[in-house]
């Protein structure tokens, strides 16, 4: 057995849906233990080079707004680098500081701090239902009203301050395109339905969708939802906007109390590391998709281990005969022997102690009830 681990995620097998900072948000999984596999739902079509993005950009700077919403941190950032690469940068900073600034959540607030910018008012839920309604309180008619939007296009804050009168400019600086590897996301969802995979992050509602829409295109939605709601498996959502798509299919997630990537990978952390673990007779044992910790220590277990030690975790001490052992081994092998020669190897990696023999029966973990072990025939010896 290995030495004990300090990484809370070892052996989970984590999905990024991420096309943006991915790498940043896998190292940090990675740092803690994590296995993480590569699937971003969208990528990311920048506008910087848009013809019609300066355009308006320029029609802004010659009649500037009373109000400007910043819908997205990267997509206000994307806004200003643009307007930078066209000679217009000051012209739009200036007048974005003439303007009623109103940002959605807390990462478009830093963006336009970052820009030397204040926001007058920000929208806590990050949600552009909230704007709506603040503004839509205060009165927009007459007003001349900049909307810049995200990736996925209307949310709905254009029809709503044109119906109350305002005068509304709509910028897109960024859109969504298709996932940069189609094959990538398709294997993702299949394993995640498969059991393959521990948790699945999420940082934007239209990756979200995305990738739930690729499980019903690969036939596996009903299987994967199901993994979620048993908490066979757990989304991760970096904010209450991206958690929508997913709260829609009936999968609730983890979600952090600040949209920061830095918050999702704690409290991804935090969910694994109060995850309770199975008491048995070698230590706690918990086993996850990519491998097994039992006492605080990784056990290096082949597929076929793995497999038995999940089989037998699963049924805390109760006998698994060895017909179930042989079905829950990778490959189509009929052979009992092999049943027999996958135990003796987890034997070998976990202690003989931990795997016992019931005659005629099978096999069962010697499991812990408070401060006892139950011995093989159901008596109780202490521990």
């Amino acid at each position: 057995m290995t030495e004990p681990l300090a990484q809370t995620l070892a052996g989970c097998v984590v999905v990024v849906t991420a096309d943006r900072r991915s790498g940043e948000l896998a190292a940090a999984l990675e740092r803690r233990g994590a296995t993480v596999r590569h699937a971003p739902a969208l990528s990311m079509v920048p506008h910087a080079q848009d013809a019609e993005l300066v355009q308006r950009t320029r029609e802004l700077i010659a009649h500037p707004p009373d109000v400007v919403v910043v819908t997205t941190g990267i997509g206000f950032r994307g806004w200003v680098e643009a307007a930078d690469a066209a000679g217009l940068a000051d012209g739009l900073l200036e007048v974005l500081g003439g303007a009623r600034l109103v940002a959605r959540g807390p990462k478009a607030r830093g963006a336009i701090q970052a820009a030397g910018l204040q926001a007058d008012w920000v929208a806590e839920s990050e949600t552009s239902a909230e704007i709506a309604t603040a503004l839509l309180d205060d009165g927009v008619g007459g007003l001349r009203i900049a909307v810049q939007h995200h990736g996925a296009g209307a949310d709905g804050l254009d029809e709503a301050f044109a119906a109350a009168g305002a005068d509304v400019h709509s910028l897109v600086v960024y859109r969504w395109g298709p996932p940069p590897d189609p094959a990538a996301v398709r294997a993702s969802v299949c394993a995640t339905a498969a059991g393959e995979v521990d948790a699945v992050v999420f940082t934007s509602a239209p990756g979200a969708h995305a990738w739930l829409a690729a499980a019903e295109h690969s036939g596996v939605g009903a299987a994967l939802t199901e993994r979620f709601r048993s908490g066979a498996a757990v989304a991760a959502a970096v904010g209450p906007v991206t958690a929508r798509p997913l709260l829609d299919r009936g999968i609730t997630p983890v979600v952090p109390d600040r949209g920061r990537l830095g918050s999702l990978v704690r409290t991804l952390v935090g969910h694994f590391g109060g995850l309770p673990a199975l008491p048995t007779a070698a230590g706690p044992l918990q086993v996850r998709a990519g491998a097994a910790v039992l006492d605080g220590a990784l056990l290096p277990l082949p597929p076929s281990g793995l497999a038995v030690l999940r089989l037998l975790a699963a049924r805390e001490g109760g006998v698994v005969s060895r017909s179930d052992v042989l079905a829950a081994l990778p490959g189509d092998s009929v052979d009992p022997h092999a049943a027999e020669m996958a135990v003796a190897r987890l034997r070998e990696v976990t202690g003989r102690d931990l795997v016992q023999t019931v005659v005629k029966r099978g096999y069962r973990l010697r499991v812990a009830d408070g401060r006892h072990i139950h011995d093989v025939d159901g008596r109780r010896a202490h521990a």
